[in-house]
Parts: structure tokens; sequence; C-alpha cells
């Protein structure tokens, strides 16, 4: 019961000193408040890119990949990438067809050819669409859901049929308070039906998710000519024979394009284990220089707490040989200065915290950066900074539990 009465009253004195000297105890924060803004900054930031990542990986699965003309995973080098785009051929559909047939850790695999065109309903259009021309596998390999009609056929394909399944935002321009289905869109002025709507998929880093029009891949080359780049999905047997897969792609693209042992691939493979490690490298770095940040503002605000509490040791002196002399301990003293100087620096992690959710809510809303402050980096910032008080506020407290009460009411106040 001593125990927490000293305690309370600690907390309570501490309170009582804070309040009293608002203007040297905000002085005294800015190097606790830089630190912990800093590391909830970086942390929302991290955490924000986490779920962009995550989302990129659902889309391929556990044990999807694909592979591409063109892809630089981690650092770009620009001029390794003009080499890439100068060496690797499009990928065709008779490749696709040779892979296809020969692949045997693969489940399923399929083609995207990805463009850019404006949708038309009469007057109405919507700029920036991204036409997709797939085949129509791709909606369960791509984990494509359906809100509303259906997704494209074998017949539909094979026949080169004019119709499409369309994200919401299309449907929101066209359509609002009107079942799609069944209705016209003017796509590089051909005329596509709509079977299908697909399920909101959201935006990430501001670019919405939701702006497409899928149509099947044969009716997408002979719109666009078998010439235009396209993309292979495939999916492994199971996540356990991932990169078996991957492998055997990689063999029997090398074999189709009779490239020698010491030749380089002239294709790409990204596997969701690329994109987890590419961000993996670059949050580790980006982690470590903020590591480094916050040490120096956390070093430095705890130096100036010490001295801080020193010159409040100095102030009340008196106060503690009085203390002293109707019966408190060294511990009660102790404790009074370790409190306090805990609080101090508690108070400013609170006020990093809200000055960092603040400035991720406004970075959320006028950029398209997804920050996101998670509930664990509040629990870190306040428990550090609380640490830090603690820690530079033994030696004050040490000093003033040690005073010796005679000497200390012989000092004017």
């Amino acid at each position: 019961m001593r125990s927490n009465a000293s305690i309370g009253e600690a907390l309570s004195v501490a309170a009582g000193s804070l309040r009293g000297s608002k203007l040297r105890s905000f002085l005294t924060l800015l190097g606790i408040i830089l630190a912990t803004t800093t590391l909830i900054a970086v942390m929302a930031i991290i955490h924000g890119m986490d779920v962009y990542i995550a989302q990129q990986v659902s889309d391929m699965g556990g044990d999807g990949f694909r592979v591409l003309r063109l892809a630089m995973i981690g650092e770009f080098d620009a001029k390794k990438y003009m080499e890439m785009q100068r060496r690797n051929p499009r990928l065709t559909k008779p490749e696709f067809e040779f892979v296809r047939s020969h692949m045997t850790m693969s489940r399923d695999i399929g083609i995207e050819g990805r463009r850019t065109a404006t949708v038309f309903r009469g007057k109405e259009k919507v700029d920036g669409v991204a036409v997709r021309g797939v085949t129509p596998n791709m909606g369960a390999i791509t984990n494509t859901q359906v809100d509303n009609g259906r997704f494209f056929s074998d017949a539909d394909n094979q026949r080169h049929q004019p119709v499409t399944f369309i994200g919401t935002d299309i449907k929101s321009k066209f359509f609002e308070g009107v079942d799609p289905v069944g209705k016209t869109l003017m796509i590089r002025g051909m005329p596509f039906e709509v079977i299908g709507v697909a399920k909101t998929l959201g935006s990430v880093f501001g670019q919405s998710r939701d702006n497409f029009a899928m149509i099947p891949v044969e009716s997408f080359f002979k719109m666009f000519g078998s010439q235009t780049d396209i993309g292979y999905f495939a999916v492994a047997m199971d996540r356990d024979h991932i990169y078996q897969a991957q492998d055997e792609m990689r063999m029997l693209l090398r074999s189709y394009r009779h490239l020698g042992p010491k030749e380089e691939d002239t294709f790409s493979i990204v596997g969701s284990e690329s994109l987890t490690q590419a961000w993996d490298q670059l949050t580790g770095a980006i982690a470590a220089t903020a590591v480094a940040v916050v040490s120096v503002f956390m070093v430095v605000g705890g130096v100036v707490i010490m001295n801080i509490m020193l010159a409040v040791v100095s102030e009340r002196t008196h106060e503690i040989g009085i203390r002293k002399s109707v019966g408190a301990r060294k511990r009660d003293i102790l404790n009074q200065f370790l409190v306090e100087s805990a609080m101090l620096a508690a108070s400013g992690g609170l006020i990093g915290v809200l000055i960092a959710w603040s400035l991720a809510v406004l970075v959320r809303t006028v950029t398209p950066v997804p920050m996101a402050v998670p509930t664990s980096a509040v629990i870190i910032a306040v428990v550090l900074s609380a640490s830090v008080g603690l820690f530079f506020g033994i030696y004050p407290a040490r000093r003033a539990a040690m005073l010796d009460p005679i000497e200390a009411l012989r000092v004017e106040k």
C-alpha cells in the first residue's frame, strides 16, 4: 500500500510540475516530439505500402507468377532497362501455346494484353480506361470476383465476340442505378456488349483499380493486332511447387527462343516472392535510416531532459530536505523524479503521435500515398519515449535521493 501511495503521490507531483512550467516542458520535449513524429510517419508509410504489396500479391496468389517482356524489381537501372528493351522480344500467342502444351508443373496459364483507351456511351465518356484482353481462365487465375452478370466463356473467345466485363468505375459513370448487363459500350469505335461487372477493388496510391474493361483476348488481338505486348499469368500446382513451375517456365521459354546456356533470359518472370523481397529490401533501408534519425533525436531529447531534471533538482533542494525531514525515504524521492521524467518524455511521445496522425490524414487526403498509422506504432512510440525519460532521469533522480536532508534544508528557496 505504501508503495502504491508513493507512486500515486509521485504522479500527482509530476503532473503539477509539468502544468506549472508549460513552456519549459514543451521546449524540453522538442527532441522527443521530433523522434516520435519521424518514427510514426515512417511506420505509417511502410504500413500503407504493405497493404499495397499485399494487394498486388493477392492478385497472383501465393502460387501464381507472371511472365513479362520487361520487368525491373527492386532498384531501377536505366541502362539495364534500355538493354532489356533492345534485347527482349515480345511475348507471342504461338509461344504461349507452346508453353501451355508443355507445362507440367502448372495447373493453369492465361494471357493478358493491356492498352489504354477512351470508352463511350452516347455522348458520355471515360478516359484512361485499361482495356484488358484476357483468356477466359484469367477470371479464376486472378481471383476476379463477379458482382453482376458473368465472365467470358471459351465460346466468347473463340468466336471473337464483342463482349466486355467492366469495373465499377465504368458502371458508376454510365449505368448509375441501371443494370448494365446487356447494354452497349463503344471501345475504340467498336460496340461491345456488357456481360458482367466486377466487384469493387478500390484504389492504391490514388489510382483506381476499377477503371477497366476486359474483353476476350481474341477480340483484343483483332482490335489492336497480334503484335501488341502481352503477358502470361500462370498458377503452379500448389505453393510447394512454385519455384519448380517458374524453373519449368524459364526452361521452356529459353528452349523456344533457342537461347544458349550462357545467354541471359530475354523475358522476366515475376512471382509474389519477388515483390515481397524487393519491398523487404526497400523497407529495410527505410527502417535503418529512420532508426538512425530517431536515435539521434531520442538521445538529444534525453540529454535535454536530464539537464532540465538536474535544474529541477537544484530548484527543489529545499523542498527535498523538508520531505526527507518529515519521513520521506530515498525511494520516495527517487520515484518522484523518475516518474516526472518519464511523464515528461511520454507527454512528448503523445504530442508526436498526434502530429504524425494528423500528418498521415493530411497526406492520405491530398496525395496518393496510402499512409496508415498502425496501433503498434503508437504503442511503440509512447513506450519508447517513456523509456528514454526513465533512462535519462536516473542520474538526476539518484542525485535528488542522495541529498543530505540537513544540507538540503540549509539551501534557501
